[in-house]
This record gives C-alpha cells, structure tokens and sequence, in this order.
C-alpha cells in the first residue's frame, strides 16, 4: 500500500473554495490521509471514492445538507460535530457557511483490516451532525501530529488510525449490531513474537517504524499485532517504542561525548529540540541535565 494523498479523496479538497493549511503529505501514512482546512459555502455532487470519509467541525453550528441524486437532509451542525461518507458512494452536499474542518480519509483495506471480522465486509453508515468524544479526540490528536511534523510519528499514527477504524467500524457501522464481533479479551504476543518485535524496533530505532512492519515480522495482521502487543506489555506499540527511544538517549548522553543533536537522530528524533522536549516531560531534565549528572 503506497503513501495515501489527495488522489485518493472524495474530491471536496480539488475545489477552489476549499483552503487546506496542512496535510499528511510526506508523512508516509499508507491508511489515512489528513488534511485541516477552511472551507466556502458550496453546493456539488461528488462521484464516490475508495476511502471513507470522516469530516470533524471545528467552528460552527453551520447548516449542512447532504443525500444522494439530489440534497434530501438537512441539519445545523455544531462544532465537534461529525460527518461521515462510506466509499464507493456518490455525494450531494451543500455548505451554507464558512466552516473549519478536519477531513480524514479512510482507506477500506484499513477499515476491513482492523476488524479482522472474517467472511464478512464491513459498511459504515452515512451520517451527519452525530457526536463521538473518542473519534473526536483521535482526529484532533492525528491534527496535532501533522501540525508538529516529526518524523518518528509514523507507529503512532498507525495506532491512532488503527483506533480510528475500530471505533468506525464499532459504532458507525452493520457491525455494531454484532457484539461478538471484536475481541474484546485479546491474547497476548508470544515470546517468540515479542522477541521478533523488540529486535525490529531495536533495529530500526533511529528510523520511522510502520505498525505494517511490525505486525509482519510477528506474522499477523496490523490488528491482530496491536491488541496482542497491549495485552503483552500494558502498552500500545508507539509508546513502547517511545520508552525504548528515550532509554537509548539517556544512556547515551550519560554515558558518551556525542553531540546531542547527533544522539537525537541515532535515537530516532527529529531533531535536538523533539529530544529535549520528550525528555523534559518524561524524566522532567533537559539532554544536557542529564549529561551533567553522568
């Protein structure tokens, strides 16, 4: 699966009217595309596309009208409030007023991965003006990410977008009418599984690590491989891999005469002032505190 962008979204960011201030290009995010921006009022039909649509207000309320072969609902939408589009489907939809959103676009083979639901293909629901906190918050988090740009950001996006499609395809979707269909107590990664993860990560510490790369060096799935790995450390991968990052810098920066921006890039920072700021708000010191201190 390639590098997600523009070409694969409903069409809505091509339109003259719409004013993108940051995007996911060149973050390497092969299931989701993010992009935040300033929207006109608008009214146009869009063809369907292969991802799902998931848009977050964040201003508002604004008047919404959406349907298919012809605008049919209606809805003032406040911000905070979601609306979200199935792929392969057509859209009719008309803005009545300047708006600021998050659009997040879902690749299916993502969605239908984090299920892991076999013999069946998840549908999500079109709706409008509903509220979820959780997806709310993981798209604003996903937003935050972009904004700040750092390069080792890759297996926490994957988990965040993992989260994304799960919480999808669980309250927005056919599926959400079937309980037995996720997991809810997952195994575990077996030693050998966990050994083959930890040398990866070791490995690789000083470059993004895909949660794709990961789950292939255990032999399961992207979903299979987060929910087991939780339930072996009490930790998602990313934050693992963040300990394990800040572990390294602490010893070398004790330890060593290396210049600190060159112990941020061997440890998978994007550079002297990520490393500081990590380091301040895990272990509560700056790189050359803990220099100091040998």
């Amino acid at each position: 699966m390639t590098e997600m962008g523009i070409q694969d979204t409903l069409g809505i960011l091509r339109q003259p009217w719409v004013n993108p201030s940051r995007t996911s290009v060149g973050l390497g995010w092969k299931g989701l595309y993010l992009s935040t921006q300033g929207e006109q009022p608008y009214r146009k039909t869009f063809d369907g596309a292969p991802s799902h649509l998931l848009i977050l207000h964040l201003d508002g309320p604004v008047t919404v009208r959406r349907g298919r072969r012809g605008v049919t609902e209606s809805r003032r939408i406040p911000p905070g409030g979601l609306f979200l589009h199935p792929a392969e489907t057509e859209l009719d939809v008309e803005l009545g007023d300047r708006l600021q959103t998050v659009h997040v676009y879902l690749s299916d083979e993502t969605l239908q991965q984090a299920v892991g639901h076999a013999g069946r293909t998840v549908r999500l629901s079109e709706e409008f003006g509903i509220t979820d906190p959780l997806l709310e918050q993981l798209v604003l988090t996903l937003d935050s990410v972009v904004r700040e740009g750092e390069s080792d950001s890759r297996t926490y996006a994957d988990h965040l977008c993992h989260t994304i499609a799960v919480q999808l395809a669980w309250r927005h979707s056919d599926l959400g009418r079937a309980p037995a269909a996720l997991p809810l107590r997952p195994a575990g990664l077996t030693d050998c599984q966990f050994a083959a993860a930890r040398e990866l990560m070791d490995a690789r510490l000083s470059e993004p690590l895909p949660l794709e790369d990961l789950a292939t060096a255990t032999g399961l799935s992207v979903s299979q491989f987060a929910r087991a790995f939780k339930s072996r450390t009490g930790q998602p991968p990313h934050r693992y891999l963040m300990r394990l990052r800040v572990e390294q810098a602490t010893r070398l920066l004790r330890t060593g005469t290396l210049p600190i921006a060159e112990v941020a890039a061997l440890c998978g920072f994007s550079h002297q002032e990520h490393l500081t700021r990590v380091l301040r708000a895990q272990l509560g010191a700056t790189p050359g505190e803990l220099r100091r201190r040998g």
